[in-house]
């Protein structure tokens, strides 16, 4: 049976302090929390310390937003898996639509940098989804069955998550009904290998949506964006019904 996952993406929010006043507020909440259920905070790269100098003994496992796929070089800007593995890092978001819309990701080097994870003993959360024109147009299914083809291609399906993210439903309120979520990650699920890979919904999740969100029987996980930033909020979410 596929792990479940619920994954905050903090995108580019929160300070040094701002972190450790969530981890303040945040903690308390897992008391209960059933451990079948792994919680991990995508945080930006210069939270990853205090995560790692406060999370020790907690069940809150650490995650990135990116991964570059070569170990070091000549990249300006970019991280690489060991850098991320050094601070504690056991997850990171592998193409993530913001990534490729605002920043030249393709499929080749999403795969190149799942890869290179999975190189150093990292889980991807790979992010697939279409946009409101693709999916207005029918494409939905053969886009995301081609996405999948070729990010996959040589990545090892038992160490990997993926997440669904209708573009179109990220950060805009648009929340897709969670029926038609479950036919596209019943979908995803058809074009693996590996059947148990864990396989989360992304896009306006909200404390006011999980519980019929992840009541779906093909959806094991949820990746987090706004809803993530409050603590009371993401532990609703961690601590579904």
């Amino acid at each position: 049976m596929s792990k479940t996952v619920i994954a905050g993406n903090w995108k580019m929010f929160k300070t040094q302090a701002e972190t450790l006043e969530f981890l303040q507020g945040f903690l308390g909440h897992l008391n209960d929390t059933p451990d079948d259920r792994e919680i991990v905070l995508c945080v930006p790269f210069t939270a990853l310390g205090v995560l790692s100098k406060n999370l020790h003994g907690s069940r809150v496992k650490i995650g990135a937003q990116n991964v570059h796929w070569e170990d070091s070089g000549a990249y300006t800007g970019e991280i690489s898996a060991p850098m991320l593995v050094e601070v504690g890092v056991r997850y990171v978001v592998i193409g993530h639509s913001e990534r490729r819309q605002y920043f030249g990701e393709t499929d080749q080097t999403v795969n190149l940098r799942l890869k290179a994870a999975q190189k150093h003993g990292l889980i991807p959360i790979l992010c697939v989804g279409e946009t409101k024109e693709q999916r207005g147009a029918g494409e939905t299914e053969s886009l995301i069955t081609l996405q999948l083809k070729q990010d996959l291609v040589d990545i090892d399906q038992s160490n990997l998550v993926i997440a669904y993210e209708p573009i179109w439903a990220i950060g805009t309120g648009d929340t897709c009904e969670a029926k038609e979520a479950n036919r596209i990650i019943g979908l995803i699920r058809s074009q693996l290998s590996n059947p148990e890979v864990p396989i989360q919904y992304g896009g306006s999740v909200k404390p006011e949506n999980i519980d019929e969100i992840m009541a779906q029987p093909e959806i094991n996980g949820a990746l987090v964006g706004g809803a993530s930033l409050s603590p009371e909020g993401f532990a609703r979410i961690v601590n579904y019904q």
